[in-house]
């Protein structure tokens, strides 16, 4: 067996998410179905996460083992040859055996991107609109409080309950490029709708709908019914994974 590693590039606008799901169109779903094609076997990848229907990425990772022995510029031309076109294969590599696209990362980046102004007919599904005057210095500050390890149950999503909570985060930061704002988090790894839920937070602090102080507060009492919002899903994007 020959254990592989895909770098994928996709527009999720039109999917209900990565993860396999029954009568849905999934990223996951494709690929396989694609792949098993191809090498002429059943084949199942593993991603480093899920994502959510309408979140992007420029970097997912994905795993799967075959016995086929087609090369991989080969298996990433047929591929990219029969996908939609909001799928894209960037790499495909030969790794050892002991890869797990999810288990061997070590740490994820995404992007929050949110348009100060109503965004055009070809941003619109990438850009998060918020219409509302924000306080970007008081959002940055709020931002530097999700820095190191902390137990982040305030920002799991409603309903969920993992068993590990805890979390560490190296990077939380906002920049700013003409009407456009843009949340980059790194951490070594998230819970489900954790970013959308700190991010759905700080904009309502920007707007002045929450205190100074909310995230740390937050944080100490773990309370997701006193946390903001979950922001939507288009403006969230997959930045990397590191291994």
């Amino acid at each position: 067996m020959t254990n592989f590693k895909l770098i994928i590039e996709y527009d999720g606008t039109h999917y209900s998410g990565w993860q396999i799901q029954p009568h849905q169109k999934t990223i996951q779903q494709e690929i396989e179905r694609r792949l098993s094609k191809i090498l002429n076997e059943k084949i199942k990848i593993n991603g480093s996460g899920r994502t959510d229907a309408g979140v992007h990425a420029l970097g997912q990772v994905a795993s799967f083992k075959t016995t086929s022995i087609i090369k991989p510029p080969i298996i990433k031309k047929a591929l990219n040859s029969l996908l939609d076109k909001d799928i894209r294969i960037k790499s495909v590599s030969k790794v050892d055996k002991d890869f797990h696209a999810r288990f061997s990362a070590k740490k994820k980046t995404y992007r929050y991107q949110i348009s100060l102004t109503e965004p055009g007919v070809f941003e619109r599904y990438y850009y998060n609109y918020i219409p509302y005057k924000l306080n970007l210095p008081l959002m940055k500050k709020e931002a530097k409080d999700l820095l190191g390890k902390h137990d982040f149950k305030c920002f799991e999503a409603s309903g969920r309950r993992a068993k590990d909570t805890v979390r560490i985060i190296s990077k939380a930061n906002f920049t700013k490029k003409g009407n456009k704002l843009y949340f980059t988090i790194e951490g070594n790894g998230f819970l489900y709708n954790m970013v959308r839920n700190i991010i759905g937070t700080l904009i309502e602090i920007g707007r002045g709908k929450f205190p100074k102080g909310t995230i740390k507060e937050l944080i100490k009492t773990k309370d997701r019914n006193k946390a903001g919002p979950t922001a939507k899903a288009c403006g969230l994007v997959l930045v990397r994974v590191g291994y």
